[in-house]
């Protein structure tokens, strides 16, 4: 389960980057590359280790308040980087 406070960071094994020839972000891992839709960059871009969901959310929010309230969607792919071992919560 998601909480406000928690708060993600990446998983060292992977590395995420702009791939200018995919043209979006990628998560980079010694085995290849997850290739990331618009929506899951930009949510990764915000995971640093400090900010917790509830920072994120709101940063997102703010940055495309046309959207409504994302915090649904936010959560429901913090679930899905957890289970792939993309993320973990500190």
């Amino acid at each position: 389960m998601i909480e406000p406070l928690m708060i993600p960071e990446l998983n060292p094994i992977f590395r995420l980057q702009w791939e200018q020839a995919q043209g979006c972000y990628v998560l980079l891992f010694p085995e290849g590359m997850v290739k990331l839709n618009g929506s899951a960059g930009e949510i990764m871009q915000l995971i640093d280790g400090n900010s917790n969901v509830q920072q994120i959310t709101h940063a997102l929010m703010s940055k495309f308040p046309q959207a409504g309230d994302l915090t649904v969607d936010i959560n429901e792919f913090l679930s899905t980087a957890i289970t792939k071992k993309w993320i973990f919560s500190k």
